[in-house]
């Protein structure tokens, strides 16, 4: 159901720290330009921690009626509280999103069995699931059998892998028949090497029309030319990740006059450092 190129899409804001509504959709409007098969909007890169129960639901709000059924939307409407994660995504359903993104509650530290109840409720509601592994931002690891046990369920029907390992994608493929797509762009070509089937991506913000080319050589079999590729966008895809994300990718876009340089504490503007580094690999990929 959910295969090929998405963007983790960022949540602009405008001087008065107020969510820009216009930049949002242009955003959008530049990835339907670019090819991707999708968008994800108030994930991680959206900065979901920081938006308010209204802002969030607006932005998916915006983001579905500016895709207008020509792009898929995964709506990021995970929680801490399981309760809360029913509340987002019940919201969201009557907005025409395609899916839900849901990653591991971070912080309480739920046992397997506990995140097991929790992703089942909520693809109880009904709207397509795709759980969200990401051990680093969560401390808890969803279990490749717990994994196994979700895909029985008719809703669950991806995960988007994001523990740093390419063994995983093989350990859940051989658990179970589930949809595979990449949480970090650096092993997106790694992944789908043995099975993936594409990338929820953050560098696609800034080069969608790259990252759908090489998904695309991969998913035909053309491991020479996503080589390639890859090469090509190896810088952007570490430099995005030089300082905690979404702070490059965001002074990326800022650099390439797509949104105003705006963050919502507790994060901030990265150093000159970084933003030195950002600007030499954007005009060495002719971005910039």
């Amino acid at each position: 159901m959910f295969t090929g190129t998405y963007t983790a899409v960022v949540t602009p804001f405008n001087r008065n720290g107020q969510v820009d509504f216009g930049r949002l959709k242009a955003l959008i409007e530049r990835q339907i330009a670019g090819g991707v098969d999708g968008v994800v909007p108030v994930g991680t890169t959206g900065e979901s921690p920081t938006l308010e129960y209204d802002e969030h639901h607006r932005v998916i709000e915006e983001t579905a009626a500016a895709a207008r059924g020509r792009i898929k939307v995964i709506a990021g409407t995970g929680a801490n509280s399981t309760s809360e994660a029913v509340m987002l995504t019940r919201q969201v359903q009557s907005l025409g999103v395609d899916g839900t993104l849901q990653v591991v509650p971070y912080y309480n530290k739920p046992s397997q069995e506990g995140l097991y109840r929790h992703f089942s409720t909520v693809a109880d509601l009904g709207l397509p699931v795709v759980l969200y592994n990401v051990p680093g931002r969560t401390s808890r690891e969803l279990a490749v059998d717990t994994i196994a046990r979700l895909a029985g369920h008719e809703r669950i029907v991806a995960i988007k892998e994001a523990g740093g390992s390419v063994e995983r994608v093989s350990a859940i493929l051989d658990a179970c028949d589930i949809t595979v797509l990449s949480g970090d762009d650096m092993l997106t070509l790694p992944m789908m090497s043995v099975g993936a089937q594409g990338i929820i991506s953050v560098a696609s913000n800034v080069a969608p029309e790259l990252v759908v080319e090489l998904v695309r050589a991969a998913t035909r079999g053309d491991m020479a030319a996503a080589g390639c590729l890859h090469a090509r966008l190896y810088r952007l895809f570490r430099d995005l990740f030089i300082d905690t994300n979404p702070v490059p990718v965001k002074c990326a876009l800022a650099m390439l006059g797509q949104i105003e340089e705006v963050y919502r504490l507790p994060l901030c503007e990265p150093s000159e450092k970084v933003r030195q580094q950002l600007r030499q690999t954007l005009q060495e990929l002719q971005l910039l």
